[in-house]
């Protein structure tokens, strides 16, 4: 927790209300974000027992598993999920763009699918859902219809693209509300949605702690997942769990699962509400300039993933130690990049950073526009400023640090003065002796120069699969899938 936040986190307590420690929203928002609330018996790893799910906050369907451990059931249950998320998928494959060269081109959809979970439990369980459903076969011995793995390759997908910074895939509402709200009470009471919703917009007459005692009590606000309240679980749960299985006929076992099913329903319809007025909240805040370019990149990943998979081969159990290289690499990279977009984009988000020396503020206090120098033969424009600061940052002598007003423009440290640094500008300023109207500060200006920067970042340099050094294992085996894949721990 930077200082910044704890000082918000104070003040919300003060205040009874939580504080805004965002100026912008740093996630995509689709028009038809498609909500998610995977619901699992306390205790059952990875055996739902029910999810909510829909795209408007009128429409929510229920699918519920009447016996949560009977094998058949469950299957019934993937095949009921995929007929409702497959075609929603599928929806977004029709309206696509022409991307590359002439001689390498592809196709990329014009939208994606952007999925919500109430808080990471439901990633997490979500993820299991499909590692167990993506290697299930037709000719196993509890054969599944060819949807079900199909449904499991793309919730370990959506569950991979959730663990990729930046990727707004798959979303958690309590993690994307806590990157721009601070509440008063501790982080691990912000993983509960009613509680957290209650500080940062509580009913009439209530404070922010007020509402989020309220939403403490199962009976009012039952939990958000994925496991259900252990004395909801005892006192009503299991009786009519139990009452189903016991149901001597048909009749009786139709009016046991009408009950089930309206009981989970009074479970899940709070959270339902509760998720879409997150929404409503997040919808409030200006979009940051850079969540486009990345919804691009999703929007990639998406197109790409969907074009593969008619290749019917699902994801490995395991990567090998290449691709595992790869992956954390990747991420590393993303993370890195995210950082520098959000502090860019948000003034309070760059504060946190200039207040740890990681950027400055200041105002020119003079600036030679017409200066001109470069290391080749050819001059170049290279304005010199004199910027006053009150920030703590200590740069170093011809240390390059980067514009964050102008974004592709570099500043190099000349000289620091007591208050003072002077830099070399270069970049962004056109082609010619004379920069270009407007494309460097002037007398009066205030400007933000950072030590980071959204720079590109070539993919990394690996082995082939096949070389893989002795080191990391050797040459990894050609995996095929078999019917242990689908046994789990905890399945």
């Amino acid at each position: 927790m930077s200082v910044l936040t704890a000082l918000a986190r104070v003040e919300a307590v003060r205040a009874g209300r939580a504080q805004r420690i965002a100026a912008v929203r740093h996630c995509h928002l689709s028009t038809r974000p498609l909500m998610m609330i995977p619901l699992r018996m306390a205790g059952e790893a990875a055996a739902p027992v029910a999810i909510m799910i829909g795209t408007a906050a009128d429409d929510a369907t229920l699918l519920i598993v009447p016996q949560p451990r009977d094998r058949i059931l469950q299957l019934r249950f993937a095949a009921e999920l995929a007929d409702v998320l497959l075609p929603h998928l599928e929806s977004y494959f029709d309206a696509t763009e022409t991307m590359g060269k002439e001689d390498d081109t592809w196709q990329r959809c014009l939208d994606a699918p952007q999925l919500w979970t109430p808080n990471p439990g439901g990633i997490t369980l979500l993820r299991r859902l499909g590692r167990k459903l993506r290697f299930l076969r037709a000719d196993s011995p509890t054969p599944a219809p060819d949807i079900v793995p199909l449904l499991g390759r793309w919730l370990t997908w959506f569950a991979d693209r959730a663990e990729h910074p930046g990727s707004d895939a798959l979303l958690a509402m309590t993690t994307v509300l806590s990157d721009h709200w601070v509440s008063g009470q501790s982080t691990l009471e912000d993983g509960n949605l009613a509680a957290l919703l209650g500080w940062i917009d509580p009913p009439a007459g209530l404070t922010g702690a007020q509402a989020a005692a309220r939403a403490e009590d199962p009976l009012i606000s039952p939990p958000a997942g994925p496991a259900t309240d252990p004395g909801y679980d005892n006192e009503e749960l299991a009786h009519l769990i139990t009452a189903y299985s016991d149901a001597e006929d048909e009749t009786a076992a139709e009016l046991a699962y009408e009950r089930l099913e309206r009981s989970l329903r009074g479970q899940l319809q709070p959270t339902w509400q509760l998720l879409w007025r997150g929404i409503e909240l997040l919808r409030s805040l200006p979009e940051g300039a850079s969540v486009p370019k990345r919804w691009e990149k999703n929007r990639g990943e998406f197109s790409r993933f969907a074009a593969g998979i008619a290749e019917g081969v699902p994801q490995a159990r395991r990567d090998v130690a290449v691709t595992a290289v790869r992956r954390l690499l990747e991420r590393e990279q993303a993370l890195s990049a995210l950082e520098a977009q959000r502090a860019y984009d948000d003034p309070m988000v760059m504060a946190e950073r200039r207040l740890v020396g990681e950027a400055f503020r200041g105002v020119v206090i003079d600036a030679d526009p017409t200066r001109l120098g470069g290391d080749g033969k050819r001059p170049m424009p290279r304005p010199l400023l004199r910027v006053r600061t009150d920030d703590l940052f200590n740069p170093d002598i011809d240390e390059r640090l980067f514009s964050v007003d102008r974004r592709n423009q570099e500043g190099k440290v000349l000289a620091v003065e007591e208050g003072v640094i002077v830099l070399e500008l270069s970049k962004d300023m056109g082609r010619k002796n004379t920069p270009a109207p407007g494309s460097v500060p002037e007398i009066g200006d205030e400007v933000c120069f950072a030590r980071f920067a959204d720079e590109y970042q070539p993919p990394p340099k690996l082995p082939p699969r096949e070389e893989t050094p002795w080191t990391h294992g050797g040459p990894p085996p050609v995996w095929e899938p078999t019917a242990d894949d689908a046994r789990e721990e905890w399945s």
